[in-house]
């Protein structure tokens, strides 16, 4: 593994910085991932929705058969969508990407919450999946806090992650104390605001005073908190750049001067069922 700064949950040792493939073409993905692994990053990010789960394996191969890490090095996530919730359709799903990504996925998450099936079969057989090595570790992605609790309470395994919006111009600070009394970890997905964090102000004249841009003091701001990243590009030189964020810190007065752009109309991506509600913060 590359020298860069990992959480540790239920231990398991998960690189802060990870790469998606979010909305990436499989010709995309097969590329960008084996680039991801050249630069260094060590932890991939993907789902059955993303129609990338092949294309994403054959390029964790490429960077496999070139020599650039070996399986070990790498953390690779994937996700049930939530049509596969019912035991069997989860279970065979969970087979499907296995086999799709070449692999077994270190991480196996449910993508959303949804108020059917009983929650009680859909964690009963995510936990199965985990028990019959179609993942090493299994948790959740875009649940609320309430949701996050009553999701653990009926699972066997720890949940070590809930995959989340969260970036400068959103505030998740119950989210965060939830991981934390729950032991597990957050992990950011639209991490520079879909591109919004480059024209910001304060996060320029911030980047200014470290040589850097704004987008990599926004991956900084992150992993200062223990919040892994997993921010997406089709493009070589963007990934590098994200990646290069290990040899400056921020002081607390940058990190709070970041925490204070957040707004109550800051979320880009609001899809959750309207059974559950996101935590209030404002």
């Amino acid at each position: 593994m590359t020298d860069q700064p990992t959480v540790t949950v239920d231990g398991h040792a998960i690189p802060l910085l990870g790469f998606g493939t979010w909305n990436l073409t499989p010709e995309d993905a097969r590329r960008m991932v084996r680039e991801a692994l050249r630069i260094g990053y060590r932890h991939i990010d993907t789902a059955w929705i993303y129609e990338n789960e092949a294309a994403v394996g054959q390029g964790l191969q490429d960077a496999i058969d070139e020599g650039v890490a070996t399986r070990d090095e790498i953390w690779l996530t994937t996700k049930i969508w939530v049509a596969h919730f019912e035991r069997d359709d989860l279970l065979r799903q969970a087979e499907e990407s296995a086999a799709a990504l070449g692999t077994t996925p270190d991480l196996l998450l449910l993508h959303w919450p949804k108020p059917q099936p009983a929650w009680e079969e859909t964690l009963g057989a995510l936990n199965e999946a985990k028990a019959r090595g179609l993942t090493r570790t299994i948790g959740l992605s875009n649940f609320p806090s309430s949701e996050w609790r009553r999701a653990q309470s009926l699972s066997e395994a720890r949940l070590v992650t809930n995959q989340v919006e969260y970036h400068p111009y959103l505030k998740l600070s119950r989210l965060l104390e939830t991981a934390k009394a729950l032991g597990s970890s957050i992990t950011a997905w639209s991490p520079l605001a879909q591109g919004k964090v480059a024209q910001d102000s304060t996060l320029i004249e911030i980047g200014r005073a470290h040589g850097k841009t704004a987008a990599q003091v926004t991956l900084r701001w992150l992993i200062q908190q223990g919040v892994i990243a997993i921010p997406r590009t089709t493009k070589e030189s963007r990934a590098a750049e994200s990646f290069d964020v290990f040899d400056f810190a921020l002081s607390d007065e940058e990190m709070d001067r970041i925490h204070a752009l957040a707004r109550p109309d800051g979320r880009l991506g609001d899809w959750i069922d309207p059974a559950f509600q996101w935590d209030q913060e404002w």
